[in-house]
């Protein structure tokens, strides 16, 4: 509300209806105007520029020249992907005309050599399934009618110039021959000399055939049967949409060398089908990039149908490169990946943000975030790190599971409402979030958590509802409460999934038991004497479904490097599998990320990051070191029963996991204790 106030005060045409302004906005002299308009005529755009552009465009020093393209120009880009905020009138996302604009059908380069790069062993195959299997003389009549011009010899081919069919495949086309020449004795196909070249010819396609050689002599009486009238344009696009649906990815030079036409026709025709849709332009088969040349004639060109083909042959084959890997070595994997295993700790503010980042979304008792799973990553872990990432916004943390006095509130009468209450304790679940990646957030009802809290824990939320973040003495003061029933309050509104605060030393503080009693000295005796504000936890924000799913996806595969349906047992607050395994395979698809087999024994399908994958083979050649890793048993690896054989073991911080090169040992101490019993 204020920021309207500021800009209707401000600039009051912009606040204004449009339909009762005449003529242009006037601009206001207000230093907040002058300073906005600067930064964005001068700093997000050129306005200089663009006036020196259209000056030298108005004066004729720049000549204009409209040229008809298959994608919208680069500088086009940046209108069409504009958010809807970007323009005047209030039409809906999907009726904007710009969205149904294809912004490319040529795949970039980078996507190619990065992670869309076809296998050349799957585009061999698919050069060998399209290109046609004759088997008697009819069928050959069928291909000399799509392909128009058929070369049988070249000036530079290897067949010294004998009647052999000429064709870019391995596979030899002899055969052919019989049946050739039963077709020339029924007059149905023909013999076409063009300089020192020859051509089969359907005798259907005599008059196309003519159109692109005028002076093309044919052996043979066969008859003249087609259309008169047609463009060599029209007779070579016919020429070279029937051969690229056989040929597969190809330059427009091979194509022309092959049909003996110039290099620019073949492109113009190129394009033609480009602009149609039914042909692509990309670096399929990495030649360019292994003879270091990049040039336009050296893109290839592939039939859209056959270029799906290679890319599922190509994700086929992606899936079966690696050979999967038992639990116990999947298991001694992932306590690497998660800095667990010795030797693979990390230090410092910002790597404590990258193990957070790994760790976000999994809920922890919050007496066991710093002392079991924090410090067991990050060596040398201080305190300070991570208060420092929470004060400057850079991280957030809070329950976001259901209290169960809430679902039992949901779910019952007002009679049962009073049943349960939530009770402030220090293994009350507890998750972080990293703010920039927060998208896979769900929204989160913090009236529907206020069920089952104490008088006071409802007073303080009714305050930082109305008033928003406050500090522990301004909340003191509104509600008139002494500041251990504030303690208590807050305590209660942490466990209920209700607040949170600006640093995490405002939750260590309550659940320190000294602390809480006053013990030690300084600023951080009392949980009262905490910095930062205390505020309720806002997860409300509208994000799309998909979006959620795939932000989802990404935190999962950063948790564990390789992803399937077993391995998200203990996992809270998740969409269905049926929607994650969706969007794993979108991402596939994308080739994001890899799908197949990676760790044996479980079923369904896995997902992973290519990244993870070469890290698990190589994991794989190090020997068993024979070493005991200890963990706590609220800990994300926490996997016995789930990865590895053995009893689950519940997820309470007072209990231990053990694992020996990634097999779990039964817990120290617990024979005797059951002998004893």
């Amino acid at each position: 509300m204020r920021s309207d106030d500021l800009l209707a005060s401000v600039f009051p045409d912009v606040a204004a209806c449009q339909e009762n302004i005449d003529g242009d906005i006037q601009i206001p002299d207000h230093p907040l105007v002058k300073e906005v308009m600067k930064d964005v005529l001068t700093e997000a755009m050129d306005i200089e520029g663009v006036k020196q552009l259209l000056c030298r465009m108005e004066d004729g020093r720049i000549r204009c020249i409209a040229v008809d393209t298959p994608v919208p120009s680069q500088f086009s880009h940046e209108i069409l992907n504009a958010n809807p905020y970007a323009y005047l009138d209030d039409a809906p996302l999907e009726e904007r005309r710009a969205r149904a604009v294809e912004m490319r059908r040529i795949l970039p380069e980078s996507v190619l050599e990065e992670v869309g790069k076809l296998d050349p062993a799957a585009i061999e195959q698919v050069r060998e399934e399209a290109w046609p299997d004759v088997r008697d003389a009819d069928e050959l009549h069928d291909v000399l009618h799509t392909l128009i011009a058929f070369p049988i010899s070249a000036p530079h081919s290897d067949h010294g110039g004998t009647d052999v069919p000429v064709r870019p495949a391995v596979r030899s086309s002899t055969g052919w021959q019989i049946f050739f020449a039963q077709l020339s004795a029924q007059g149905r196909a023909a013999v076409a000399s063009v300089g020192d070249r020859s051509y089969w010819v359907a005798a259907e396609r005599r008059i196309p055939f003519a159109k692109l050689f005028p002076g093309a002599e044919f052996e043979g009486a066969a008859q003249e049967i087609g259309i008169a009238n047609l463009s060599f344009d029209d007779a070579l696009l016919a020429c070279v949409t029937g051969w690229m649906s056989h040929l597969g990815p190809a330059t427009a030079d091979e194509l022309g060398e092959l049909l003996g036409v110039s290099t620019s026709e073949i492109e113009k025709a190129l394009l033609r089908m480009e602009g149609s849709g039914a042909i692509l332009r990309g670096m399929f088969t990495g030649a360019a990039s292994r003879t270091g040349v990049s040039a336009p004639h050296m893109h290839e060109w592939c039939d859209r149908r056959l270029l799906a083909r290679i890319h599922r042959l190509t994700v086929a084959t992606l899936r079966k490169q690696i050979e999967p890997v038992t639990p116990a070595q999947f298991m001694r994997w992932l306590l690497r990946w998660q800095h667990v295993a010795p030797g693979s700790q990390v230090q410092g503010e910002r790597a404590t943000l990258e193990v957070l980042r790994q760790l976000q979304g999994f809920e922890v008792p919050a007496n066991a975030w710093e002392r079991q799973v924090l410090a067991r990553r990050v060596a040398d872990y201080d305190p300070k790190w991570l208060d420092q990432l929470c004060l400057t916004g850079a991280v957030g943390w809070g329950r976001l599971s259901p209290h169960p006095a809430t679902i039992e509130s949901a779910n019952g009468n007002g009679e049962q409402r009073s049943r349960r209450r939530v009770i402030p304790t220090s293994v009350a679940p507890i998750t972080f979030f990293v703010r920039e990646d927060a998208d896979w957030m769900t929204p989160h009802d913090s009236i529907a958590g206020a069920q089952g809290l104490s008088d006071t824990a409802r007073q303080v939320l009714e305050y930082l509802r109305h008033r928003g973040a406050s500090f522990f003495s301004e909340i003191v003061r509104a509600t008139g409460k002494l500041k251990a029933e504030i303690e208590t309050g807050l305590w209660e509104l942490v466990a209920g999934g209700v607040v949170t605060a600006d640093g995490f030393d405002n939750l260590r503080s309550l659940i320190d038991p000294k602390r809480r009693a006053g013990q030690g000295s300084g600023r951080t005796t009392r949980p009262r004497h905490s910095s930062g504000r205390w505020a309720i936890l806002h997860t409300d924000s509208a994000v799309e479904r998909d979006r959620v799913v795939e932000a989802t996806c990404w935190m999962m595969l950063k948790r564990y490097g390789v992803v399937f349906r077993d391995l998200l047992v203990r996992e809270a607050n998740l969409p269905k599998w049926r929607e994650l395994q969706i969007a794993f395979r979108r991402l596939e698809a994308r080739g994001e990320i890899r799908g197949g087999r990676f760790v044996d024994g479980f079923l369904g399908e896995q997902f992973a990051l290519p990244v993870a994958i070469e890290s698990l083979r190589a994991t794989r050649k190090i020997p068993p070191s024979g070493d005991v890793i200890t963990i706590s048993a609220a800990d994300p690896l926490n996997l016995v029963g789930v990865i590895v054989p053995g009893e689950r073991i519940p997820a309470i911080s007072g209990r231990t996991v053990n694992y020996r090169d990634g097999v779990a040992l039964e817990e120290p101490g617990l024979q005797s204790r059951v002998a004893a019993i």
